[in-house]
């Protein structure tokens, strides 16, 4: 199997494994638990803390709050801050590329009686930085945007924007930083971020664990109430195993010597695609430098993503056509219609997302395979005519 859907999940990583292992059987303590097998599981605890804290750049390990997930700390972070605005202030800004996770709650949150302002993005999907100006109003509560998009991998300047954010408002401002964290460097104290969620199964570590950055100067609503875990910020007995997993991938994400490697198969793959098949379009900006160096979003114009998917799995190729969160929905990606993508050729987008696990002879092997998959598929389109229109053409050129 040639798994390229890390965007999906990730492998755990055996160092992973290996670490959270002797908190199941042995090392069981509950962590609240006064005596020293207790507090020994308490220091576990807080080493995974400030093993999260140092990959993201934090200022303090205490900003750290573990959670359940990605969208548990999305929906925390969202409800919870606007929870401790004035009555008031009843303004959201987001993106209209936004995961589910945050897309799905401020769409809920509209119906509650707020009002969202939804930012576009350009056909490379990069978002415009004026019309983020323009939004901000001073009953805005919240400016919510991710750093990386799922789909696409586009990166959005976080930094410029927590600048424009404090220049124009007092606004909360909160990054759904799932798909960044452990594929680029974070230095979260240089910047006016006061919000920032984790997904622990993004970055080599299980499902089911995830964390909440949440800045000093910030204090939100807990959703959890009850014995006061997470310095009363969420309460619940600790998921003990999984936040020493999720430190200890933090840990290992660190080392970003690996991400060269990645990024070089990523280019192999995207180039030789676009170079071999006549009818593939990338999605997304071409600048590299401004995309995770994992991800790849290719079209394959007058074709359908699932049945490129089919056959790719069939070959033991594993990878996606969208957002995982959203893929039994059968429509074309809201990211795509965003960047006003085709619909003959958003219908026919798959992504390829990869890890450090992936070689070099996995991408030659999908570059074997893909290109007569894309051809047969093609010779059964009812969009033949164009399809041979469009191949002709980009012969000539």
């Amino acid at each position: 199997m040639i798994y390229l859907d890390n965007n999906a999940t990730t492998q755990v990583a055996p160092e992973v494994y290996a670490a959270m292992q002797p908190y199941f059987a042995q090392l069981y303590g509950n962590p609240s638990s006064a005596h020293t097998f207790g507090r020994n599981v308490r220091r576990a605890i807080e080493q995974a803390r400030e093993q999260t804290a140092a990959l993201l750049g934090a200022r303090q390990a205490h900003e750290i709050i573990f959670t359940s997930c990605g969208t548990e700390s999305d929906n925390w972070a969202i409800r919870g801050a606007l929870a401790t605005q004035p009555t008031k202030k009843r303004h959201i800004v987001t993106t209209k590329v936004e995961h589910e996770a945050v897309r799905n709650l401020c769409a809920q949150l509209a119906r509650e009686g707020y009002e969202v302002t939804w930012l576009e993005v350009d056909e490379e999907g990069a978002l415009d930085l004026e019309s983020l100006r323009l939004a901000l109003r001073s009953d805005t509560a919240l400016v919510s945007v991710m750093l990386a998009n799922n789909e696409t991998g586009v990166l959005f300047p976080i930094e410029e924007i927590g600048e424009i954010v404090r220049a124009k408002s007092d606004a909360v401002f909160h990054i759904d930083g799932v798909q960044a964290v452990g594929k680029i460097p974070l230095d979260l104290k240089r910047t006016e971020v006061d919000l920032f969620a984790v997904s622990g199964h993004k970055l080599h570590a299980p499902k089911g664990i995830g964390a909440l950055y949440v800045h000093d100067r910030l204090k939100i609503k807990p959703l959890l109430i009850g014995g006061g875990q997470e310095g009363g910020r969420r309460s619940g007995t600790e998921n003990v195993p999984y936040m020493v997993a999720l430190g200890r991938a933090c840990d290992l994400a660190k080392d970003y010597d690996n991400l060269e490697t990645i990024r070089h198969l990523r280019d192999r793959l995207e180039d030789a695609v676009l170079a071999r098949i006549p009818n593939a379009r990338l999605n997304g900006i071409t600048d590299r430098a401004k995309r995770l160096p994992n991800t790849s979003n290719i079209s394959f114009a007058y074709l359908e993503g699932e049945s490129i998917l089919a056959h790719l799995d069939a070959a033991s190729i594993c990878v996606s056509t969208g957002s995982a969160c959203n893929s039994a929905a059968h429509e074309s990606s809201p990211v795509l219609r965003a960047m006003n993508v085709p619909f003959t050729t958003a219908q026919g987008s798959i992504r390829f997302s990869l890890s450090r696990y992936n070689t070099l002879e996995e991408i030659e092997y999908t570059l074997m395979v893909l290109p007569d998959i894309i051809r047969h598929l093609a010779e059964m389109s009812p969009y033949e005519e164009e399809l041979r229109a469009l191949m002709n053409k980009k012969g000539r050129g």
